[in-house]
């Protein structure tokens, strides 16, 4: 019913950046709030950043001021800026989406993830 399609994940070095991007299709009625998360190996899951249907945005401690969330909502795309990428941000990343769907109810969804590698 629904898809996720996450790219722009790969290997960069410190002080480097990437550009990642979600696009969400299918039987949507309307999307609530997009957000990126990542996990790293021995790690918990955790929430990176996330922006509301009307911009608002929330941010990892971690990531303030290097990291910038954003939508466009005509495109169901969310992205995330990366910038001054350190070691410790290599992880997965994945897309999250919670969306009213076209029958009424509620649902979150996630994207297949995409790895984030930061190393010299």
């Amino acid at each position: 019913q629904v898809q996720l399609v996450e790219s722009g994940g790969g290997l960069v070095q410190p002080g480097g950046s990437l550009r990642l991007s979600c696009a969400a299709s299918g039987s949507i009625f309307r999307i609530n709030v997009m957000g990126w998360y990542r996990q790293a190996p021995g790690k918990q899951r955790e929430v990176v950043a996330d922006i509301t249907s009307a911009g608002i945005t929330n941010y990892l401690d971690s990531v303030k001021g290097r990291f910038t969330i954003s939508r466009d909502n005509a495109k169901n795309t969310v992205y995330l800026q990366m910038n001054s990428l350190k070691p410790e941000d290599t992880a997965v990343y994945s897309c999250n989406v919670n969306a009213r769907m076209n029958w009424g109810d509620e649902r979150d969804f996630w994207g297949q993830g995409t790895q984030v590698t930061v190393s010299s």
